[in-house]
């Protein structure tokens, strides 16, 4: 069901940022994929942050890798960001639960307060406060984030971790003998954590985002056509929706998911 967001509880995910080698590249292969128009904005003398949108409203960015992300090897990613009421207060919580603080809380302009922040099996995500900008401004269409795994060889440290982090609640369900864990964040389900033998070998540990689509099989045919790749083919989750896990021409990684009925 289609949803306008005009601000976001703590505990949810509420930006979805990429990580590029080639931002220009990157533009026009999600605006053929998903329908995201480009707006773009300077950051910097020589950068821009480009911000996507679909019907209007913000559905996520894009960036250049920086040189010192490139020099440490780090590839071309999305990352999730997660709304919280003090990232001061929480980025302290991370350190604390067992995590690390990779940038210190700071302010971006007038938009909000962010920190970048790792759990303690080394997955990235970043901690987000509003002031202007809540984040993402549109739900449930094709072309929005509709849920986000975690991929971690210990899904009971995550857990602790991230229920004392943000309050979620992390359960296994009833009718579900695979072992995959459902985040909760509210009355909300927005993610899980599949059994850590799912995660293809020397993977390190990382969020991985959902993008709604209308058909899963014909978005990653079109990945392909485009110069993305499959990395996992479309598959049937029962009662849940079909999936597929792609990589954009530049190597960032998300999952397209056509749900059976209202995106979760």
């Amino acid at each position: 069901m289609r949803s306008i967001i005009d601000s976001h509880p703590p505990g949810a995910f509420c930006w979805l940022e990429l990580y590029t080698s080639d931002q220009n590249a990157a533009k026009s292969f999600y605006n053929s994929l998903f329908g995201w128009t480009a707006n773009d904005m300077p950051m910097g003398p020589n950068d821009v942050y480009t911000m996507f949108q679909l019907e209007g409203r913000d559905a996520g960015a894009a960036c250049t890798l920086r040189p010192e992300m490139k020099a440490q090897g780090v590839p071309p990613h999305w990352r999730l960001y997660i709304a919280v009421a003090s990232v001061d207060e929480s980025a302290k919580r991370v350190t604390e639960l067992g995590g690390k603080v990779i940038i210190p809380p700071f302010d971006v302009f007038d938009a909000g307060r962010m920190a970048v922040v790792q759990d303690p099996a080394g997955a990235f995500f970043s901690l987000w406060q509003k002031n202007k900008h809540s984040g993402l401004g549109i739900a449930g269409v094709p072309g929005t984030l509709c849920w986000a795994d975690l991929m971690t060889p210990d899904t009971e440290r995550a857990k602790a971790f991230y229920e004392g982090l943000l309050g979620w609640q992390i359960s296994r369900s009833e009718n579900d003998p695979s072992g995959y864990l459902h985040i909760k964040n509210g009355e909300e389900f927005i993610g899980g954590i599949p059994p850590s033998h799912f995660s293809p070998p020397n993977t390190p540990p990382r969020w991985m985002a959902y993008i709604d689509v209308a058909n899963c099989d014909e978005t990653t045919a079109k990945c392909n056509e485009l110069g993305g790749k499959t990395l996992l083919a479309p598959m049937n989750i029962e009662k849940v929706g079909r999936m597929s896990i792609l990589a954009d021409p530049q190597g960032a990684v998300f999952s397209a998911f056509t749900p059976e009925g209202p995106v979760a």
